[in-house]
């Protein structure tokens, strides 16, 4: 509950806005980071799955093709 609660006036600053912020910059980067990484796995899975969808329906294809061509 502490953690719901205001510490401070409503006047007062925030204790991470200061003028510098060149302390917060390494914690954003790896949240950027993190964020690229995760659209990349995204895009692998996604590129892995279309892979084997593709692979199914190609086997299945050379499975009953010659079924076809013979009749």
């Amino acid at each position: 509950m502490t953690t719901l609660t205001h510490t401070r006036s409503p006047f007062e600053r925030a204790v991470y806005s200061s003028g510098d912020r060149s302390s917060a910059r390494p914690a954003g980067a790896a949240t950027q980071l993190a964020t690229i990484k995760r659209v990349c796995m995204a895009a692998v899975t996604i590129l892995a799955a279309v892979t084997v969808f593709g692979a199914i329906m190609a086997l299945k294809f050379a499975i009953y093709l010659p079924g076809f061509i013979h009749h």
